[in-house]
């Protein structure tokens, strides 16, 4: 008995020391499954998925209208239709249309280069809420999905473009060298679009009460934008203090619209864009898509969790 009560305890199974088995991991080269991977990385992933990225956003762009008989068709139709009954509202029952040269040149531009932004950011904004099911499925940077939003948006633009070209002619205004300051507008609108969705794609992936929301800010937003109507003009009837004036003149969605008008319409001058509109341009897309971008990749790993 006393033999049996002198004899060691039996050792139980080893507990291994998580430093011993972080070590293992580095020496094999294993990481955590959905670690964040450092800003330079997540830029070269982002690159090595481009196809990716333009292959969704022209799959999502084709099955938008697939069930439509007109199918593609709606891609111009719809923003032309919209720029139709802002006419009738303002251009004619609210009389916005006086003191405003080209006026439905001036109105169409307006709706077109809005509705870029406005679907970029509702799109975008669901972007990661939207796609848990592929979040969770695929090893991907996430940032892929409110940039291929964007681009989606971008390809219906340069469709509908054909529908503005028309009108513009159509109405008499002339094809002209200005028209290629186009290509530099819409490159940073879309930067500006880009990292403002990312803003809102991660604040929608833990707020799906955003996309509610959104409808109702991007509203408002636009009214102050003047994509109806001459701020201008508004500006000289009401008074408005300067400082408001400044305000809106400046605000990225107007000042987008401004340039794409400036480029298009030759009645609308250099005299009606604010001062240095390019860097102001230039200064909104840098602090949108990099600070966007930025906002966006520190909380990469916790997408489609919870």
């Amino acid at each position: 008995m006393s033999q049996v009560l002198d004899a060691p305890h039996a050792a139980g199974p080893a507990v291994p020391d998580h430093g011993d088995l972080s070590a293992l991991a580095a020496r094999h080269g294993l990481t955590v499954s959905g670690a964040r991977p450092g800003l330079a990385g997540y830029v070269r992933q982002l690159w090595a998925r481009r196809h990716f990225i333009t292959a969704f956003a022209t799959a999502k762009l084709t099955a938008q209208y697939s069930q439509a008989k007109l199918g593609q068709l709606w891609q111009v139709l719809t923003p032309v239709l919209n720029a139709a009954v802002y006419f009738f509202i303002f251009g004619v029952l609210m009389g916005t249309s006086r003191g405003v040269p080209d006026f439905v040149p001036f109105l169409v531009t307006g709706v077109f280069v809005w509705t870029f932004t406005q679907t970029s950011l509702m799109t975008g904004t669901r972007s990661i809420a939207g796609n848990v099911g592929l979040v969770r499925a695929l090893h991907f940077p996430r940032a892929a999905l409110p940039i291929s939003y964007c681009l989606q948006q971008l390809q219906q633009l340069l469709f509908s473009m054909a529908a503005l070209v028309v009108i513009l002619l159509v109405f008499g205004v002339p094809v002209a060298w200005s028209w290629l300051l186009v290509v530099p507008a819409l490159t940073l609108q879309f930067v500006f679009n880009a990292g403002l969705a990312m803003v809102l794609a991660r604040l929608g992936a833990h707020t799906p009460d955003l996309a509610q929301l959104m409808p109702f800010v991007l509203r408002t937003w636009m009214y102050a934008s003047g994509v109806m109507f001459s701020l201008t003009q508004v500006a000289q009837r009401t008074d408005l203090p300067g400082w408001v004036f400044n305000v809106l003149q400046w605000n990225p969605a107007a000042v987008y619209i401004d340039l794409m008008r400036f480029a298009l319409i030759d009645s609308y001058t250099a005299s009606q864009l604010p001062d240095h509109v390019w860097l102001i341009a230039a200064g909104w897309a840098l602090l949108a898509g990099l600070g966007g971008f930025v906002f966006f990749w520190k909380a990469e790993e916790t997408y489609g969790r919870g």
